[in-house]
C-alpha cells in the first residue's frame, strides 16, 4: 500500500527561477521627472540611446522639450504631470530638496505606475558630502509614503553624470543595485539597467536597506576627489 509519503507520490520541487531571467522592457515608456538635471539628462540619453522609448520631464514642458531635442534618439519632453501620464516606468530624478513635493503633486498621474527613486539626499559643508537621513529612513521610503498607489522601487544611485552624458564613452561599466518589495518590479527594473550597455541590474533588497545604498553616493564623491575619477560600484561573485 502506497501513502502520500511514498517517494513515488512525492510533490517535486519547482526549479528555482534563475536570477538573470529577466522580463523584455524594450517597449515600456520611460519617463524622467527631472530630465533636464545632470543625472536625469544623462540616464534619458543612455535609455533612449539603447532604443527606449523615453520622454524627460520638467516643471516647464518648453525646457523639457529644449533638452529632448538636444538629446535626439527619439526623447520627447513634456511637464512633469504629463511625462507622469505617458510613461510605463517613471524614474525619480529631481534634486533631493524638491523631491517630496514634486512628488506630493503627481501622486494622482503616478498612481498605479512603476516609479524608481534615485535621489540622494546629501548634505555638503567644508568637509565634503555627507548623507542625510529623511524621517522616511530613506528618499525612496519617502517616495512610497507620498505615492500608496505606486509601485516604488530604488536604483540608478550610484552613476556619473558626466559619463552618461558623454557621448564617447561607448559603455557604462557598472552594477546598479536595485530595491524594492516586489521581485516582479526589481527584475523589471534590473532588465531596464541592462539595457544600457555595460551596466547590469543587482537585485540588493528591499526598501528598508535604500538609505545606506544612498548613503554610499558620499562616499563616492570623496573617491571621485581624491581619484580625479569617475567612479561606480560593482558587485562581485554574481
Amino acid at each position: 500500500m502506497t501513502t502520500p509519503d511514498s517517494a513515488g507520490d512525492a510533490p517535486k520541487k519547482a526549479p528555482a527561477k534563475d536570477p538573470w531571467d529577466l522580463p523584455d522592457v524594450s517597449s515600456l515608456v520611460v519617463g524622467v521627472l527631472g530630465g533636464t538635471g545632470d543625472q536625469g539628462r544623462g540616464l534619458a540619453y543612455r535609455l533612449a540611446q539603447a532604443g527606449q522609448r523615453v520622454i524627460i520631464g520638467s516643471r516647464a514642458a518648453e525646457r523639457a522639450q529644449a533638452a529632448a531635442a538636444e538629446l535626439g534618439h527619439g526623447v520627447k519632453g513634456a511637464d512633469n504631470a504629463e511625462c507622469a501620464r505617458r510613461s510605463d516606468i517613471v524614474i525619480v530624478a529631481v534634486p533631493w530638496d524638491g523631491h517630496a513635493k514634486t512628488l506630493e503633486g503627481l501622486r494622482e498621474e503616478l498612481a498605479g505606475k512603476l516609479v524608481v527613486d534615485c535621489v540622494n539626499p546629501l548634505g555638503f559643508d567644508k568637509k565634503g558630502a555627507y548623507a542625510l537621513t529623511p524621517e522616511e529612513g530613506s528618499a525612496a521610503e519617502q517616495a512610497a509614503a507620498l505615492l500608496p498607489d505606486s509601485r516604488v522601487t530604488a536604483a540608478f544611485h550610484h552613476l556619473s553624470a558626466v559619463l552618461l552624458q558623454d557621448p564617447e564613452v561607448a559603455s557604462i561599466d557598472t552594477d546598479v543595485m536595485v530595491l524594492g518589495e516586489s521581485r516582479a518590479d526589481t527584475d523589471l527594473v534590473q532588465a531596464l539597467a541592462g539595457r544600457i550597455p555595460g551596466m547590469r541590474g543587482v537585485f540588493a533588497g528591499r526598501l528598508r536597506n535604500a538609505h545606506q545604498v544612498e548613503s554610499l553616493v558620499a562616499n563616492l564623491i570623496s573617491v571621485n576627489r581624491r581619484y580625479k575619477a569617475h567612479a561606480g560600484v560593482r558587485v562581485t561573485d554574481i
